[in-house]
């Protein structure tokens, strides 16, 4: 079984930073891709960044110059490095894994922009 867990989420203020991770453990192979994805109340969940296992990167145009998703291949771990935050940016933010033919996600974590 694979288990993603995340950290790095809280209350910020608009204009900072917060860096999310995302560290998978157990039976990890053939990681085919990490991604963001991001939840705001009301409203459905959308691709944030994802990173494929060729390093390629895509982001959703509302974050793209502000967040940088990187992974450590040794550590089975995705980040989210979130700059110059926005209200808008409010929301929960799930990795996932693309592993083999399966599919994992993370509990989430709360990242709240708010002055």
């Amino acid at each position: 079984q694979v288990q993603l867990v995340e950290s790095g989420g809280g209350l910020v203020q608009p204009g900072g930073s917060l860096r999310l991770s995302c560290a998978a453990s157990g039976s990890i192979f053939s990681i085919n891709f990490m991604g963001w994805y991001r939840q705001a109340p009301g409203k459905e969940r959308e691709l944030v960044a994802i990173i494929t296992s060729g390093g390629s990167t895509n982001y959703a145009d509302s974050v793209k110059g502000r967040f940088t998703i990187s992974r450590d291949n040794a550590k089975n771990t995705v980040y989210l490095q979130m700059n110059s935050l926005k209200p808008e940016d409010t929301a929960v933010y799930y990795c996932n894994f693309g592993l083999g033919v399966y599919l994992y996600w993370g509990q989430g974590t709360q990242v709240t922009v708010s002055s």
